[in-house]
Parts: structure tokens; sequence; C-alpha cells
């Protein structure tokens, strides 16, 4: 089914000059761009153009809007529902929130909610949208990995429980290449010695304990049926390694072309995979007009929630997930690098923090070092601490 969106145009005063159905298809766009450019050159004033799902359903009209040059702004629906709950309108329709839309743009000078809730896209390098969307592939190949890779721990143990025992990860390669190289798993158990040597990754010391447990190798009556299973698991699983080991190799060129990947990977613990993410979903500072904003977006700010003698945090909702976890591996990986930031998570756990909240007080701090050094283009430096003699 193509999507369907309902379009309006209205000059600076807010009044609605135009209403249109438009369907994501080429004739549409066409169709779009004309009506708009017709209008552009009766008022002769510059285009803006609000729309809701920027970066989701919205491709690619978000894309040609930019290259157009017209100045694009992304709805926040949350705000936009605040809006509507304090201006109601009618109901809950298109046409509703078109309208609604088009009278945000008249009021975003004077009121501050209405201003809140369009918020401008800067455009970012080729490069930098790349790097995002190889970091945001990665980040579903992990996350397929991990779902296969537990579903074979869990088979194993009810198939073969001695065969899981060997080794203490089924992501390792050599245990996958010893798995797959057969399609009935109770073949494993009568391999030679020579023949496991020939196995990529499989070397004398790997080949001695798979020979010990062949010696007392078992299987349950379910392998005819869930071995299979297990196989075809391993070789997936075999597959998205190699595919996961492409894309950090691309992603690696790529960050070696942005200045903001380049400064982030100076800060000690921030490695070249939690660089790319950090660096293709922020894109620019440009987004931000605060070091506050930017520290919101990263997860590393939670909002206060406080009432009479109650006070307490919650997580904002305008946090970007996949940032929030790259930041929050690095900051992880950071604190085992740099001895105060140690000392700052343990007095954070002194306190009473968990280890996320101690991490995201640390984060917190980085985010400020973080906004300082791309603005001031400078790489991260330990601050050199004198003994005293």
């Amino acid at each position: 089914m193509v999507p369907q969106i309902h379009v309006g145009i209205a000059d600076p005063q807010g009044k609605i000059l135009d209403e249109f159905d438009m369907y994501h298809t080429e004739f549409g766009f066409q169709d779009f761009f004309h009506r708009v450019d017709s209008y552009k050159e009766e008022l002769a004033l510059p285009v803006a153009v609000a729309m809701e799902g920027y970066n989701g359903y919205a491709r690619p009209l978000d894309r040609l809007i930019q290259e157009k040059g017209y100045t694009l702004y992304n709805v926040n629906n949350l705000k936009l529902a605040r809006f509507k709950e304090v201006f109601p309108g009618a109901a809950k329709t298109d046409l509703i929130d078109t309208r609604k839309i088009l009278e945000l743009f008249h009021l975003k000078e004077h009121l501050p909610l209405a201003r809140d809730v369009l918020q401008r896209v800067i455009p970012v390098s080729p490069v930098n949208e790349k790097l995002k969307r190889l970091s945001r592939r990665r980040r579903q190949l992990v996350n397929e990995k991990v779902r296969i890779a537990n579903r074979i721990q869990s088979d194993l143990q009810a198939v073969c429980p001695e065969l899981l025992g060997i080794t203490n990860s089924v992501s390792n390669l050599w245990f996958l290449q010893f798995i797959t190289c057969r399609d009935d798993l109770s073949q494993l158990a009568r391999l030679r010695h020579a023949t496991l040597l020939k196995l990529h990754g499989i070397g004398h010391k790997y080949a001695g304990v798979i020979r010990e447990w062949q010696g007392k190798a078992s299987f349950s009556g379910e392998t005819d049926y869930v071995g299979p299973m297990i196989i075809q698991d391993a070789r997936r699983l075999l597959e998205l390694l190699s595919q996961i080991h492409a894309l950090d190799k691309a992603m690696e060129a790529l960050a070696e072309a942005l200045q903001m990947a380049q400064r982030l990977s100076s800060i000690p613990g921030f490695g070249n995979t939690s660089v790319a993410e950090l660096a293709g979903e922020i894109g620019t500072l440009e987004r931000f007009t605060r070091e506050s904003g930017l520290a919101l977006y990263l997860g590393m700010s939670p909002l206060t929630h406080q009432s009479g003698q109650m006070h307490r945090t919650k997580t904002p909702r305008q946090v970007n997930r996949r940032a929030k976890a790259a930041m929050m591996t690095a900051v992880a990986r950071h604190i085992g690098c740099v001895p105060e930031s140690r000392a700052y998570y343990d007095k954070k756990r002194a306190e009473g923090k968990t280890h996320n909240q101690a991490v995201r007080a640390l984060g917190r701090h980085l985010v400020r070092v973080i906004w300082s050094m791309l603005k001031n283009n400078r790489d991260y430096k330990l601050k050199e601490v004198r003994e005293m003699t």
C-alpha cells in the first residue's frame, strides 16, 4: 500500500492557500514540488516545510526537500500532542493535524510551546548519513546474533549439554566451524583427530578438548529434529559474524573521514564501533543550541520528577536510544582507562547509585567535555598529575 499524506500550503500570516493529498510516488512528489514552487514564485518568499515522521516513513521526501533548498522542520509528535491539549481541535484527523502544524508556523516566533514542536533539521554530509545507516544496520545484525546464539545455547542444553560445556561461548568461531562441518549433529562424536585439525580455527588445543568430549558424548532423542535446527542456526551465526566484521571495516574507513569521529576516538575507552555510532547519530552540533540538549539526546541527562516530598528522576522520551546505548558502552569502558573517572564512578556507587546511574552521571560530565572538544576542535587530553616530592 502506497503511503498517503495530507498536505497544506499557507502564507506567512497563516492563511491556507491550498490543501491536497499526496502519495509517496514519483508522480506525487512531482505534483507536490510543482504546487509549492508555483506559490513560491507568487509570494517571492523562501519555503519552509514541516513533516511528521522525519527519518522514518517520510523517506525519500525528506531528502528531496533538502535537495531543493527548502528549510525542513521535524514535527515533535510528543510536543504536538501537548500543544493540541492546550489548544484543542475538534478531533484527530490528518486534515486537523495539518492545519495545526500550519498554525504552529505562524505562532512559533511568539509562543515557546509552538517553537518547541517544530525542530529544524540541519543537513549533514553524505558520509555521515552513510555512517549512520551502516551503524544502524550493524546494531540490527548484532541483536539478531544475540538472539540466535541464545537459541543455540538453549537447544544444545536440551540435546547435548556436554557439547555445550566444551566452549565458553557458542559464538566462538572454532566451535561454530566444528558443529557445522557435518549435517548430522551426532556425527561430530565420530570425527577423527586429523579431520578436526583441518577445520578452520581448530588446533591441537581445541582438538584435544573435542576428543575428550567425544569419549563421553551422548545425545537425547530430540537430536533427529533439533540437531538440524542447531546446525542451521550455527551457519546463520557464522554468516552474521562475517557481515558484522565487514560493516566494522566499512564504518572504520568512513569514521576516518569525519572530524567528529576522530575527536571522539581520542577519548580513552571510546572504541571504533561506539565512536562510529555516536558520530552517525549526532550528525552535527548545529542541531543543538546548548550542551544540555546534546546530553538529553544522548540519554545522559534524566529529568527531575518532583512533587511535595517525592523527588526522583525519569527518563526523557526525546532520547536517541541507539546513541544512548553507544554512549553507555563507551563510558563504561572509559571508567577502566582513566583513574579520575574510576574515582568518580566509585564515589557515585558509594552514594547508593546503581551501576547504570553511576555511568550516566559520569557520562553527563563527559558530554560537557565532548561539547568543548567539538566546539574548540581539540582532542581529549588526560590531566597531568604532578607527584609531590
